[in-house]
């Protein structure tokens, strides 16, 4: 078994699809639009299954905001340096909600970053992976 995709519900997708390639640098790897049931959904990523896993988002037409709730947590994303991907999020416009910094309890550099509904996004830095 593996994680295949996460699934988010945006209220505006042509923004959240802006965000997510724009200012986290995902590719928009398929979208399809389903008005028989009154739903389009989009995948991005950085790579494709199988090899990576996906974030799925749907837009239900009509629904422009939905409730967070208290499970949700966020999703994580490795970046070879929190401190510079956190400028680059800022430059793009994006919204840095806890800087680059230690984890506090330990010495794993992260970051928060919050996508257009409010999504929290973490970076957690490896020194192997890719820049933003």
């Amino acid at each position: 078994m593996r994680i295949l995709h996460t699934m988010l519900r945006v209220g505006n997708l042509q923004r959240s699809i802006a965000f997510y390639t724009e200012v986290l640098g995902m590719k928009l790897l398929r979208q399809s639009d389903n008005p028989e049931y009154k739903y389009t959904l989009a995948f991005l990523g950085y790579g494709s299954n199988p090899d990576h896993a996906e974030l799925e988002l749907t837009y239900n037409y009509g629904v422009e905001q939905y409730d967070m709730g208290t499970a949700y947590g966020h999703i994580a994303i490795a970046v070879a340096d929190a401190y510079a991907a956190c400028e680059a999020v800022k430059a793009r416009g994006g919204n840095v909600t806890r800087e680059a910094g230690p984890v506090k309890g330990g010495s794993t550099v992260i970051a928060f970053v919050q996508d257009p509904d409010g999504y929290k996004i973490e970076f957690i830095q490896r020194m192997s992976e890719v820049s933003l």
